[in-house]
């Protein structure tokens, strides 16, 4: 009988399946698959990202894991924000290690074999305004936020209180340059997704400062 590692090595979508995946694979939902399970967790050849969340180990996935993908798969519903989006922009300098996201659930955070994921919540009336599905190649695909709303969840969850373009070059070191790219369209975007009074002032702030 093949091991759940030789069937998730086959069947498992870039090396990521759930529960309920190798119960269809093996045919049982019994205690016959928990031990198939535990026993390829503890040899370490199956890692547990989450209750009932699975992917194989580095050995076996040959790199197909992607954290950005499988923080959506964590918990959800959320989007890549934060550090985490300003860093894959290239809008800050610094190396990012964990996962930072947004979501509407409370904010939780998951510590696993692939890394750390960090859930922050943002109360919003459009969750996903700022928001664009990212597709790499390979197939992998996850929410992110444009530049613009990972700035905008930074001074909600922060609690800044920025109404400029300066304190996000001084305290970020986010290049000038690259907060000249942005458009009104997204500011009118973003505009229509917080509550908070205090995000709000920063997006008329930054805007009146780049005279968008």
């Amino acid at each position: 009988m093949q091991t759940i590692t030789e069937i998730a090595i086959q069947k498992a979508e870039r090396g990521v399946f759930t529960r309920e995946q190798a119960a269809l694979w093996v045919g049982s939902r019994s205690e016959r698959l928990d031990g198939l399970l535990k026993r390829a967790v503890a040899t370490g050849e199956v890692w547990r990202v989450h209750r009932g969340l699975y992917c194989l180990s580095d050995q076996y996935s040959q790199g197909r894991i992607n954290p950005l993908e499988l923080a959506q798969r964590i918990h959800g519903p959320s989007y890549i924000s934060l550090e985490t989006a300003l860093s894959y922009h290239g809008w800050i300098p610094e190396a990012v290690h964990a996962i930072t996201s947004v979501s509407l659930g409370r904010s939780r955070t998951f510590e696993s074999p692939v890394g750390l994921f960090s859930f922050t919540r943002v109360p919003q009336s459009r969750f996903l305004a700022g928001v664009r599905r990212i597709r790499e190649e390979g197939g992998d695909s996850f929410f992110m936020a444009t530049p613009l709303k990972a700035l905008a969840d930074h001074v909600y969850v922060h609690q800044r209180a920025w109404q400029s373009a300066a304190p996000v070059v001084d305290s970020l070191r986010v290049d000038h340059e690259f907060l000249a790219e942005l458009g009104g369209d997204l500011f009118d975007e973003v505009m229509t997704a917080y509550k908070s009074g205090r995000v709000s002032r920063f997006l008329v702030g930054l805007r009146e400062d780049l005279k968008l």
